[in-house]
């Protein structure tokens, strides 16, 4: 970060709100593991539960298998929006991992709180537990320094927050509500999906499923701050859900409405434009998506899979066929060196473990249940 842009920031914070998240530091004995591990690859998920949400670290042997190394609370509460079964959250990147700064965001939709771990191998250190700006936060975004949290009910909104160490403070002019429909129901398929930024950091993305059937766009200022009002892309009946960057910077989209994954270009002044047709699954409930070099997964709830698609520039996506896992396949990751997928399925708080093969086929190799995770969203891979 430029000095020029931190002076910036910092204006824009102000000492009381940097004084705040001190405040809110939490002391080491608040996060005890049940067990220490010293491994360098380790998987970490989010349980979500609503009698006190908590992140299990797992650690990755050679094989890909995992055993359970730790248990740490959050401090807050899972949540659940109302008509959900296997997806309590019913968003993708409710638990976001800052490799640069070794930093693990988590969302306690039922407290309206976001928590900051600080990680090192398989252990956690909560360092803060801070307000998210909004109602039931359910997805973090991170680039560099500014952290962005998605708030799902109450209409939505998005909240910018600063990285002052290991903390988070919020910016009160970086705040935006959607101006989604608070009523709507069922509140599972009527709120926002995700939020993420474009890879250069430049434009905030976020998707609305039903709520408006929207793809979001707030293209950003140089200190971070977004545009007063955002580009909103419309398409009708798709109910756009998760979405992950492909390795030529296209927007991969899920589409819950058609069950098929969607690819689009973003232009810096956040419109979308679709690159061919979208590519059906063939299943249910198409929701979730994880890249893996020039492959994607795509989650299928209602199909107990993944679809797996190869990305090409000039022929678009090639399927590489499903996948079954257990019951409900919801939020997935794979880990940075390319060689495993993990997949959380919500039916009963199992993690499936798959080996991805050269061609892009998956081998299931082992699986793991997450203790009071039933229903719960948010995996990170290392």
């Amino acid at each position: 970060m430029t000095l020029a842009r931190t002076a910036r920031i910092t204006a824009a914070i102000g000492t009381a709100t940097l004084a705040a998240a001190a405040a809110f530091a939490v002391p080491a004995s608040a996060a005890v593991p049940i067990k220490a591990g010293h491994h360098g690859s380790p998987v970490f998920v989010q349980t979500n539960s609503a009698s006190g949400n908590a992140v299990v670290a797992y650690d990755r042997h050679a094989d890909g298998t995992l055993t359970a190394a730790g248990r740490y609370p959050t401090g807050g509460l899972g949540g659940s929006l109302t008509g959900s079964v296997v997806d309590h959250l019913a968003s993708q990147g409710s638990l976001a991992y800052d490799s640069e700064h070794h930093l693990l965001y988590a969302v306690n939709a039922g407290s309206n709180t976001v928590t900051v771990f600080a990680v090192q191998g398989d252990r956690l250190r909560r360092t803060q537990e801070v307000a998210s700006g909004g109602s039931f936060p359910v997805s973090v975004a991170v680039h560099g320094n500014t952290v962005y949290v998605l708030n799902a009910l109450d209409g939505g909104a998005v909240q910018g927050f600063v990285r002052v160490g290991d903390h988070l403070a919020a910016v009160s002019s970086w705040h935006r509500g959607l101006g989604l429909d608070p009523a709507a129901t069922p509140q599972f398929t009527h709120t926002p999906g995700q939020i993420a930024f474009t890879p250069d950091g430049s434009r905030l993305v976020v998707t609305t499923k039903a709520a408006t059937n929207s793809i979001v766009v707030f293209p950003l200022g140089r200190s971070g701050a977004p545009a007063a009002a955002p580009v909103v892309n419309s398409l009708p009946g798709t109910v756009p859900f998760g979405f992950v960057f492909d390795a030529a910077g296209r927007l991969q989209v899920t589409e819950a409405g058609t069950n098929s994954v969607a690819t689009f270009t973003v232009a810096r002044d956040g419109r979308v434009t679709p690159v061919g047709s979208p590519a059906a699954t063939g299943q249910a409930a198409t929701c979730w998506i994880v890249r893996d070099g020039r492959h994607l997964y795509a989650s299928n709830a209602g199909s107990n899979s993944l679809s797996g698609f190869h990305t090409d520039s000039r022929h678009g996506l090639t399927p590489l066929g499903d996948t079954t896992t257990d019951g409900g396949t919801v939020d997935a990751a794979v880990s940075s060196d390319g060689r495993y997928l993990y997949a959380q399925t919500g039916a009963k708080g199992i993690v499936d473990e798959f080996r991805v093969n050269r061609d892009g086929s998956l081998t299931e190799i082992g699986s793991v249940t997450v203790p009071d995770a039933v229903g719960g969203e948010g995996i990170v891979a290392l």
